[in-house]
């Protein structure tokens, strides 16, 4: 199987993991708070355990000034955190408009095109893991899902409680699963086919998996009054972290001792073309130094 194709098989087993997971979870309605209750916080430490366990490291390998990479991820954050503010407004806006067009609330197309751009960045996220490497590649997916399962959840109860029927719901969904698979593959082939460095991605891709984790669904945890939720919401969150860290670390190692890495030989190439351009700054600089302590030498000798 080509690297692009599973690249797509994992990209939409992902988004079907989490399609299937919140319908069947409203299906059941009585198993949807306490769900998303002790999901949420898992899926925080996934999200933490991927951006500094996996992405981060591998943008900083062999980078001369992190700085830079730091950077990108602050400005990942930022524009995440812009963004969200920017449709949660346009949301609220429309949620004060009273009339419907065509029976259809105006939260919904707001809520639709908020999923579809999440979605994207989602399937971007994907695409960056397999360019890393495929162990990479598959945590990214593995934790993508864990946190859209209850966020789908929260989607479907939106866009049932505004009016759309259960059928048209799941389509919806359906379709922006695709949205991601997609945004996965075309990005995935234009990190391969193109000159594009990948540390900057990955920064800006842990800024957004960290935005996710500290700023929608930490902040909740606080919010719990009672003694026993916070001790089993902050085991679950640590939980999340080591468990995905420790599938990073023993994915890496079994993909290692197969030879995977042959197998993604066209994407290691350009993965580590981000470590020729941080070691550039060190080695055009290198000749000037070492002429000077030559200089230096020489005077010294005479």
């Amino acid at each position: 199987m080509s690297n692009i194709l599973i690249v797509i098989f994992f990209a939409l087993l992902g988004g079907l993991i989490s399609l299937i997971g919140g319908v069947l979870l409203m299906a059941k309605q009585s198993w949807v708070k306490p769900f998303a209750r002790y999901a949420t916080p898992f899926a925080a430490g996934a999200l933490l355990a991927a951006a500094f366990i996996a992405l981060l490291p591998e943008a900083l390998t062999g980078c001369v000034d992190p700085t830079k990479i730091l950077i990108w991820t602050l400005a990942g954050l930022l524009f995440f955190f812009l963004l969200e503010t920017a449709i949660h407004w346009l949301h609220n806006h429309n949620a004060r408009m009273k009339k419907k067009v065509n029976k259809i609330h105006p939260v919904i197309p707001m809520l639709i095109a908020g999923n579809t751009i999440h979605n994207v960045i989602d399937g971007i996220a994907i695409a960056a893991g397999f360019l890393v490497s495929p162990a990479a590649g598959i945590v990214v997916t593995l934790v993508v899902a864990a946190h859209e399962i209850p966020h789908k959840i929260g989607n479907f109860g939106l866009m049932l409680g505004k009016g759309l029927s259960r059928k048209n719901v799941i389509t919806i969904n359906a379709l922006i699963v695709l949205v991601a698979t997609t945004a996965a593959a075309i990005f995935y082939t234009i990190g391969l086919t193109t000159d594009i460095s990948l540390a900057p991605l990955l920064g800006v891709v842990a800024g957004f998996f960290i935005y996710i984790a500290t700023a929608n669904i930490i902040p909740s945890m606080h919010d719990e009054k009672v003694k026993s939720e916070v001790v089993k919401k902050a085991g679950l969150l640590i939980g999340g972290v080591v468990l995905v860290g420790f599938l990073i670390t023993t994915l890496h190692g079994m993909i290692d001792e197969h030879g995977g890495h042959d197998h993604g030989e066209e994407s290691s190439q350009h993965v580590h073309e981000h470590d020729e351009e941080c070691d550039h700054e060190s080695t055009s600089q290198s000749p000037n130094e070492g002429h000077k302590h030559d200089e230096e030498a020489h005077d010294h000798h005479e």
